[in-house]
């Protein structure tokens, strides 16, 4: 054997060597609900989007929670190259650039057909959101770079600790957003007063009867008894449960308000305990 041969044997190997690594730390990163078993026709619930055995339930979410990273939880991803997300076709947004995980468009888009086929269209406005998106929706309002809901401006505002409770109302501080998790969606309109009458009435109506068949869940409904407090209603708002349910324990688990920072106002997220008043306040029907 000469020593060319030898010299490429060894390439070959190290070759295949390094494929196998690669091979095995994508699959190390990926976060996927296993497929549920099917239901009985006569349940609303569509067979896909099915809630799992309650037998397996906690074995399942426990494995599965272990496999989130903090990184995913708080934004610092990057969906354009993560083999977990995909591109939402533009002709279903309001603009192109948009991505989701690819079990949650999966859903989204036997939603969107199913809605369609009763004349009610569904249009993502926005969907996975990283950690410097949000920084820059939420810095602007911080420093009066966006008018906030009432007309007013933040930088009025002098106590940051009430800066920061009013941009809450409807927007997350980095790191606390469900827009991170790449399971959420906002639909349609972005106001609520929309969803009250007319072909928004009618698109919310039919998303409160039907979403549930598909795994989607309103997050941020109206304050009473299913949620105490936290961000304002949000119609145009909702989330893939059978991912962001277990994102939200994973977040209880592993993020704490060491990891919130880097943005304007940053300090002011342990005071008002953002983690429990917000990120964690959500409908009971999303848990």
């Amino acid at each position: 054997m000469t020593w060319q041969q030898v010299i490429i044997i060894i390439l070959v190997l190290t070759l295949v060597i390094l494929l196998v690594f690669s091979r095995g730390y994508r699959t190390a990163r990926r976060v996927s609900v296993p497929p549920s078993p099917p239901v009985n026709k006569e349940n609303t619930v569509h067979a896909d989007y099915a809630e799992k055995p309650s037998t397996t339930m906690q074995d399942n979410d426990n494995e599965l929670i272990a496999n989130v990273s903090k990184e995913a939880l708080l934004g610092h991803v990057n969906p354009s190259v993560d083999d977990d997300f995909v591109l939402i076709d533009a002709a279903h947004a309001s603009r192109s650039g948009m991505y989701l995980r690819r079990e949650v468009y999966d859903a989204f888009l036997a939603m969107r057909e199913a809605a369609l086929a009763e004349g009610i269209e569904l249009t993502v406005l926005s969907a996975t959101r990283d950690f410097q998106h949000q920084k820059r929706i939420w810095e602007n309002k911080w420093h009066g770079r966006q008018i906030l809901h009432g007309n007013i401006l933040a930088t009025d505002i002098q106590d940051t600790a009430e800066r920061a409770l009013e941009i809450l109302r409807f927007s997350a501080m980095p790191g606390t957003s469900r827009h991170h998790w790449g399971t959420d969606v906002d639909l349609n309109s972005l106001v609520n007063s929309y969803f009250e009458s007319g072909e928004g009435k009618q698109i919310y109506d039919w998303l409160q009867s039907n979403a549930a068949g598909f795994g989607f869940c309103q997050p941020y409904t109206r304050h009473g008894e299913a949620r105490t407090g936290g961000y304002e209603e949000e119609k145009w708002h909702w989330s893939y449960k059978p991912i962001s349910s277990i994102f939200l324990k994973a977040y209880k688990a592993k993020v704490s308000y060491d990891d919130i920072r880097d943005f304007a106002g940053w300090e002011t997220a342990a005071p008002l305990q953002v983690i429990e008043r917000f990120v964690l306040d959500v409908n009971r029907d999303c848990h």
